[in-house]
């Protein structure tokens, strides 16, 4: 199981560039790239003032509609980070923010989309435990085999010491983490709320263990609410704070295929488990795999590709049979003789292909062996190897 620890440095609540992003948090989007720029040129605290200040500082922020900015000048005028940020300390969490000793450098490749600062609710430290992580997403509306495939892979990951990442929700998240929670493992899930919100509802008893024993993570501030396109823009954040992501059902429309696809062009694994061809839920996995993703069956399919180096999956084969430990000539000989009745060793001779001394001797080996008996000078399959028989089956 992986370590938990507490960050070394707990952040400085006063610090300004902290206080500014604690308040823009509610009032730039999550992935709004546009605001990304914009803090990228301004910094936090310039920023908030220009949104937050006389109307006249706002119009330098370039690409954004009049509606638009009025929007998010309402938006910082109404922002409270004092509040937030003592709502979060109350809560037993946390604010960091990019250059803090917890904040997960990976999330550096979202560029202008990277989150402002994340919310994060438990003790684990947020870094040490993403640099070991791999995602499991899918569908909600799961099937049986779904939500076991997740359960068995989120246990087995937390085995073998990974950090599995979701996002909370119904289906194939929910028992992802319950696997993981199950072997006493780490996980983490990632909101599209704030984290000390509870979404779904139906998932209380869930998200508050995942607090007790793993950590909730989030770009929005306590008490927000989700909404369909803050779901979506979360997947982002799930892609890039792990090693790889790994589909379980997803039809063609789906959110867990725009996490598959985030993974991919950040250079991270992406991973499907197949189901039925004929399963409309495995169809958007399907797909993936016909392109860039990986088929992967089991935990250490997954170690192998986001593992170190030398974590090799075992070789897989079916099992061995009697028949498979013959020489070549003695396999030919007992292909010749027929299922049903018996033969001479002449005949046998000339369909094998030799001689038949040669046929001789290997029928006295395959005798031994079991695989024919004698009947003065002909020779015929045992019940075993008509059983056994792996050689007629209508092909190869």
């Amino acid at each position: 199981m992986c370590e938990r620890r507490e960050s070394k440095t707990m952040p400085d609540a006063d610090d300004p560039d902290r206080v500014a992003r604690a308040a823009l948090t509610r009032v730039i989007e999550p992935g709004d790239e546009r605001g990304g720029r914009w803090l990228r040129e301004f910094g936090a605290p310039e920023l908030l003032a220009r949104l937050a200040g006389p109307e006249s500082g706002a119009v330098e922020l370039t690409g954004a509609t009049p509606r638009r900015l009025a929007a998010l000048r309402a938006r910082a005028r109404e922002a409270a980070p004092s509040r937030d940020l003592a709502a979060i300390d109350e809560a037993g969490g946390r604010f960091i923010c990019p250059g803090d000793q917890e904040w997960p450098t990976q999330l550096d490749d979202l560029g202008d989309a990277r989150p402002l600062g994340l919310w994060v609710r438990g003790r684990p430290d947020l870094r040490a435990w993403a640099l070991r992580s791999v995602a499991i997403v899918g569908a909600r509306a799961c099937t049986p085999y779904g939500a076991h495939m997740a359960a068995v892979l989120g246990s087995g990951l937390a085995e073998r010491g990974w950090v599995v990442v979701s996002g909370a929700a119904f289906g194939v998240d929910g028992a992802a983490h319950r696997g993981a929670l199950g072997a006493d493992g780490a996980t983490v899930a990632v909101l599209a709320c704030g984290v000390d919100t509870v979404y779904p509802r139906g998932h209380a008893e869930l998200i508050g263990r995942i607090a007790e024993q793993g950590l909730l993570v989030g770009e929005l501030p306590p008490g927000d609410h989700p909404t369909p396109s803050r779901f979506i823009l979360r997947n982002r954040v799930i892609a890039a704070l792990t090693r790889g992501t790994v589909v379980i059902e997803a039809q063609y429309r789906s959110g867990s295929l725009v996490t598959a696809r985030c993974a991919q062009r950040l250079g991270r694994h992406t991973m499907g488990i197949p189901g039925p061809a004929t399963s409309g839920l495995s169809a958007g996995v399907h797909e993936l795999l016909r392109g860039e993703g990986v088929l992967v069956t089991d935990v250490d399919e997954i170690v192998e590709l986001v593992g170190e180096m030398g974590e090799l999956a075992p070789a897989r084969r079916g099992p061995v049979l009697p028949r498979d430990l013959l020489d070549a000539l003695s396999t030919r000989v007992l292909e010749a003789v027929p299922a049903r009745g018996a033969v001479d060793c002449a005949r046998l001779a000339r369909i094998a292909g030799t001689v038949p001394e040669e046929t001789l001797g290997k029928l006295y080996g395959l005798h031994a062996l079991g695989f024919v008996e004698r009947h003065g000078d002909y020779w015929q399959l045992t019940d075993q190897a008509i059983r056994g028989s792996n050689a007629r089956r209508g092909g190869s």
